[in-house]
């Protein structure tokens, strides 16, 4: 068995391509345009929504604006009294509904991708942003991107089951439908479709990321034409410099937002701990949770609700050191504990809020760049923290502000907090809930090993090169069945391991001949199932053996891992 690389004269591999990719990519694309319409329409039909809680539970009013439920002064049995009232709504909607409406919606999304086949039961495009909206309107310290995330994957399941698609296929349209509701509420395309290549997709092909990018670019026309193409939290970038000393300080913004990130997430799932021991049902949990949320409001009641004034606020450098302190240590506490509680809502605004406060109070301490530059650094921090998703979090900072010019320091920020982030903690905030159903996920991508090596780099070879094919070896390339009706499988020398791999799985077989192309096809060797494990060991051995290069020290790296 050959047990080095060797360069090949000739056109090994030649049929292979960089990705793998079929004219039924247009297809998908086509429904995905339409998911992608739909999308941005329930985006806009869940801030309606969420408007229209809010002014009817706080002002007593019929608007469809989104208004701060603490931007006047209210009641105090209102502010205490409204969070619970939500919870309890919310709970008998989880329990006689779905209980799928529980919780931020993109666990949700990654559990149906990862197990339900892409599928979403039609009562949850109903029930999710019904029920977010009234989580947020009644007080809630939540986003409306989780909801949509899962009302837009929604949309695209249910169109997916209708069609006659794959599970693959139904989670392409899933992925379109979430990624276009989250670029239409924040005007961020690019920023959508990374978070779906980070989180969602599990992948990166033509297949999947085409149509995703189709329906987010219709999702963002639709945006538009409905509610302006201007950015949500515009800021004046003008006389941006950053200094060398200031970079260097974005490593520290970014550790403390990693490090705030960390704790909002361990306070997320001892809160969850805590819910689950309680002695009744777990309906009961999001008015629990709305009571927290209700006790927080009476400390700072800019805290309640989605928040986009206040994000502003801190993104202009416009908010005062009361509302900075309070929104650091109130919206923390209430947005974690009240998560904890299995209500319905969205991460994203809160996250943003919190890391635009965190930065705000550095910039207190920290030399002055722009107005608002420290809080950038905040936000993109506790994004690439808690989401680990660090280049959604730079992204999402850019197309949110339009402050182009930050790009490094952002950068900077946000990977120092997803290094601490990793470094300290096993899982994030979105797939440590998928670990507590009994699921595994890792987000680790590479190239699998399989597709490096081909079949005739590490098969055994028939000695002197002169077995005749057989009839049934010359049927084809892959598994035909033969004049007997039995499975004969065969190979190529220029078949990749990987390809290798499907086949033997697909046909529960072992091993398999290896023929050489030409119409004097011969038997030139056979591939078992242990040879598949050369890839494996050649890539472990890339990983964990160190070695000197320089002259006078060259060895070659063994085969195997050292034991």
């Amino acid at each position: 068995m050959s047990g080095t690389r060797r360069g090949t004269a000739g056109h090994r591999g030649a049929h292979l391509g960089d990705f793998t990719v079929q004219p039924r990519m247009l297809v998908i694309c086509g429904w995905a345009l339409l998911v992608g319409g739909t999308g941005a329409v329930a985006a806009l039909a869940l801030l309606r929504l969420i408007g229209l809680v809010t002014n009817a539970v706080f002002y007593q009013r019929w608007s469809t604006s989104l208004v701060a439920p603490g931007l006047e002064h209210r009641p105090w049995w209102l502010v205490l009294g409204a969070p619970v009232l939500g919870g309890l709504v919310i709970g008998a909607m989880a329990r006689y509904g779905s209980e799928k409406i529980r919780g931020h919606g993109m666990p949700e999304a990654i559990e149906a991708i990862l197990t339900g086949g892409s599928r979403v039961a039609p009562r949850v495009a109903v029930l999710k942003p019904v029920s977010a909206a009234i989580s947020i309107g009644t007080g809630g310290p939540f986003g409306a991107e989780g909801p949509i995330i899962m009302t837009g994957g929604a949309i695209g399941s249910i169109l997916a089951q209708a069609l006659r698609l794959s599970a693959d296929e139904r989670k392409t349209l899933l992925v379109s439908g979430a990624a276009a509701g989250m670029a239409a509420t924040f005007n961020s395309p690019l920023a959508a479709v990374l978070l779906a290549v980070e989180l969602l997709l599990f992948e990166w092909r033509p297949r999947s990321f085409v149509p995703v990018v189709a329906a987010v670019g219709v999702s963002t026309v639709v945006r538009g034409f409905l509610l302006g193409t201007a950015p949500i939290f515009p800021v004046s970038a003008a006389g941006l410099h950053v200094a060398p000393t200031v970079d260097v300080l974005c490593v520290l913004a970014g550790l403390l937002g990693g490090a705030l990130a960390v704790a909002a997430t361990w306070l997320v799932y001892r809160a969850e701990d805590g819910f689950a021991r309680l002695p009744f049902h777990w309906m009961w949990w999001p008015a629990i949770g709305g009571l927290v949320i209700g006790l927080g409001g009476l400390v700072e009641p800019r805290a309640l609700g989605v928040g986009y004034d206040v994000i502003q606020q801190l993104l202009t450098g416009r908010a005062t050191v009361s509302l900075i302190v309070g929104i650091l240590v109130v919206k923390t506490l209430i947005w974690s504990l009240s998560l904890g509680s299995g209500t319905s809502g969205g991460v994203l605004a809160p996250v943003f809020m919190i890391g635009g406060a965190v930065g705000a109070a550095e910039g207190l301490v920290f030399p002055h760049v722009i107005p608002g530059f420290w809080a950038m650094m905040g936000l993109a921090a506790v994004v690439g923290g808690v989401m680990r998703s660090p280049l959604t979090g730079v992204v999402f900072t850019l197309e949110l502000t339009h402050a182009w010019g930050a790009v490094l320091p952002l950068l900077i920020s946000s990977t120092a907090a997803y290094a601490l982030s990793a470094l300290l903690l096993k899982r994030s905030v979105l797939t440590e809930k998928i670990a507590r159903r009994g699921l595994h996920l890792t987000r680790e991508y590479s190239t699998d090993p399989l597709e490096t090596f081909f079949v005739e780099e590490v098969m055994d070879r028939n000695p002197d090169h002169q077995t005749p094919a057989t009839e049934a070896d010359l049927l084809g390339n892959g598994a035909v069945p033969d004049d007997r009706g039995a499975t004969v499988v065969t190979l190529r020398p220029d078949d990749t391991l990987r390809r290798a791999a499907y086949l033997f799985a697909e046909h529960d077989v072992t091993r398999a001949p290896v023929v050489s192309h030409g119409p004097d096809a011969r038997v030139v060797g056979t591939l078992n199932l242990h040879h598949l494990l050369h890839a494996r060991r050649h890539d472990l051995t890339e990983e964990h053996h160190r070695q000197r290069l320089l002259p006078g020290n060259r060895r070659r790296a063994p085969d195997a891992v050292p034991t």
